[in-house]
């Protein structure tokens, strides 16, 4: 893609009222839109990340068997009134509306009671389980406060995935199996070496759930962690037996302790809402037992957050090979000398033709602007070609000069 293609442009100012990093740097580069607090737009730029990230939770959950949906935003209260979630007192972020005939509805939160539903159409017998399902959406959540940028809003992201069991103890084989997912998740997005498994409360389902907590001066979030078991705990639920409950000796333990921001947890919901919903499944003998499940989250919209709050320094963002928008950023000086112009657009053709993403800055601004802006956008490999380059045998990559055709095979 070529730089001067695109919509949108960097800008030096925002509003003040924006007092996280994510939200500063990411405005700032063009990659979102704010709509109104606590809801954005993602733009082009934007949206490459979030595809990006979603690609790779994609091909982790697909590898173990999960299977991708897309279910309804738009929710009848017939579907939460057995699990009580509909009432007010009980869930008080729904964002509740009416059809013009009077019906009732909701913007989803979350969707296990809806994908009960479904499996109840589709699960009679032990023969139909287990069942792994997982969907990309959007959630909505009526905050009392918009905050932290894109990391909790109004409006957000979120993957959230569902499995159906015939009991705990099979149960308790897949989820165990998810928190390697998640963490090798985790790892691939770049957020592995700061992220650690948190246990927490976690009634009303289980005695501990758990999270994945990545550690951030912004978080909202205070864990007690462990870098060589890379286990940790929220500090809230701390206690003296809660590691050794796990089989980890306290006596090789930390503890430390720090800021974190939540991009993840897994739980066991048990039988809940199977029984209120009806989802149960014949046994070998015939016997109607309910269905025992769990559910993961990751928000996606948060993870890319989360990023910028752990990668930026300053003014300056690199993200992760795997998840920048593009991974290259070509950028041509002295644009006013054809020969600088030709040789980028053959570069940038030709990297283009091998399958690398490139983004092609061929704007006519000064040398420091577009190096200011490539700061912002921070795509991690940046190539340089201007007169004195070419006048040296090639464009400037990692601070060397070298051949185009070198250039090329370098980054396929």
């Amino acid at each position: 893609m070529k730089q001067s293609h695109i919509f949108t442009k960097t800008r030096k100012d925002i509003s003040k009222n924006e007092e996280s990093k994510n939200a500063q740097i990411l405005l700032r580069a063009g990659f979102i839109h704010k709509e109104m607090a606590g809801v954005y737009s993602y733009l082009y730029l934007g949206k490459r990340v979030l595809d990006k990230i979603q690609q790779v939770i994609r091909e982790e959950l697909d590898a173990i068997g999960c299977q991708e949906i897309i279910m309804t935003a738009l929710q009848s209260k017939t579907v939460w009134e057995p699990t009580n979630r509909w009432a007010d007192d009980v869930v008080d972020n729904w964002f509740k509306t009416n059809l013009a005939n009077g019906t009732e509805l909701g913007l989803a939160f979350t969707h296990e009671e809806p994908m009960t539903r479904i499996m109840r159409e589709y699960v009679s017998s032990y023969k139909d389980l287990p069942q792994l399902t997982y969907q990309f959406q959007t959630k909505f959540r009526n905050e009392a406060r918009a905050k932290s940028g894109i990391m909790r809003g109004r409006e957000f992201l979120m993957k959230d995935l569902y499995s159906f069991h015939t009991d705990k103890e099979s149960h308790l084989v897949f989820y165990n199996q998810m928190k390697d997912v998640y963490m090798k998740i985790f790892t691939r997005l770049g957020l592995g070496e700061g992220t650690f498994l948190t246990m927490s409360s976690g009634e009303p389902f289980s005695q501990y759930s758990f999270e994945f907590q990545t550690l951030s001066e912004a978080g909202e979030d205070t864990i007690l962690y462990d870098t060589q078991h890379k286990v940790a705990v929220n500090k809230d639920d701390y206690s003296e037996t809660i590691f050794s409950d796990f089989g980890i000796d306290m006596k090789d333990l930390n503890l430390l302790e720090g800021k974190s921001i939540e991009i993840g947890d897994i739980y066991t919901l048990g039988t809940k809402y199977s029984e209120a919903l009806g989802l149960t499944y014949a046994d070998a003998n015939g016997q109607n037992i309910p269905v025992f499940m769990g559910s993961y989250g990751i928000g996606v919209s948060r993870i890319m957050g989360t990023m910028v709050e752990f990668f930026a320094q300053g003014d300056k963002m690199t993200w992760p090979e795997e998840i920048a928008p593009f991974k290259v950023h070509l950028i041509a000086l002295n644009t006013d000398k054809s020969e600088v112009m030709k040789s980028a657009e053959q570069l940038y053709q030709d990297l283009h033709t091998t399958g690398i993403e490139v983004l092609f800055d061929d704007r006519d601004e000064r040398p420091g602007s577009k190096f200011s802006d490539a700061d912002l956008i921070g795509i991690p490999h940046r190539v340089i070609v201007s007169n004195r380059s070419l006048e040296h045998g090639g464009a400037e990559y990692n601070g060397t000069i070298l051949s185009l055709d070198q250039i090329q095979k370098e980054l396929s």
